[in-house]
């Protein structure tokens, strides 16, 4: 039997915002131990780099996919205009979905179209697109819970294919009820890495991921826990942990059952 295929690349830049671990320097000192966690709600940056209508128009998915995005590319020294990147999520524009239903429940359904294209599963790669004025190519995706190792797994095949850096933006955020019941999502968060085809001199560890079998690495930590299990996006949570205690090592992250997907970090 042939060996797993393997895929590898460099971690460049990393961006963070979840309840309680509001930027990538905080959050490495909490996944690492060296602080305490205190749930707090997600602070979702304003979006500056958008101009004042759009600015108006983003929504907390959107927020969430820039600000970790460019935490990531800023850290890694790569500008976003030449990066290509790939946005998961395990849903779209849960608010925007929200007024939709209650537009098409009422007696008058005309449907507002800024409402409607806010609301699609590309929407912040069409944000990023204006805030960065990137060309490179982008793609947006969904595997329910999986996302966030689709995404990545789509990443590096596209920096195998391109030998070009390419930046995972992994979001969600939450629905309003009663939709929030048959999804329950409690707050927005976001990972996003920037990976390289090859070291540099920023360069903080390889990573290679192949598919396997094995269960998920959960986290020590019970309110970290709850975060991996509770939003998709934060599904990376223990790649992170590894990364920010230095320690390397193997582990794994869901992916389509009865798969999972295998990671071992080497740290620069």
């Amino acid at each position: 039997m042939s060996a797993p295929v393997s895929l590898s690349a460099w971690i460049e830049g990393v961006g963070l915002i979840a309840p309680g671990l509001p930027d990538w320097a905080h959050g490495a000192a909490v996944l690492a131990g060296r602080e305490a966690h205190l749930p707090a709600p997600s602070v979702l940056p304003a979006p500056m780099v958008l101009p004042p209508n759009e600015r108006r128009r983003a929504s907390r998915v959107v927020r969430v996919a820039l600000a970790s995005g460019l935490a990531a590319l800023e850290q890694a020294g790569m500008a976003p205009s030449g990066v290509a990147a790939v946005f998961a999520a395990s849903t779209a524009d849960g608010h925007n979905c929200h007024a939709l239903c209650e537009t098409l429940a009422s007696s008058d359904q005309r449907v507002s179209p800024t409402r409607f294209h806010n609301s699609l599963h590309n929407t912040p790669a069409g944000y990023w697109s204006i805030a960065t004025g990137a060309m490179a190519a982008s793609q947006s995706l969904c595997a329910s819970d999986a996302s966030f190792a689709a995404g990545l797994i789509e990443t590096l095949v596209q920096i195998h294919a391109t030998n070009a850096p390419c930046v995972l933006i992994a979001y969600d955020a939450e629905y309003p009820e009663p939709l929030a019941s048959l999804r329950p999502i409690p707050d927005a968060a976001g990972i996003s890495l920037a990976l390289g085809p090859r070291p540099s001199p920023r360069s903080l560890a390889r990573l290679d991921i192949r598919l396997g079998d094995g269960a998920a690495t959960r986290l020590g930590t019970p309110s970290l826990e709850t975060l991996r299990t509770a939003i998709p996006a934060l599904r990376g949570l223990p790649l992170l942990e590894a990364l920010a205690s230095a320690r390397g090592g193997e582990l794994n992250l869901e992916y389509l059952a009865p798969l999972s997907l295998h990671l071992t970090l080497s740290p620069c």
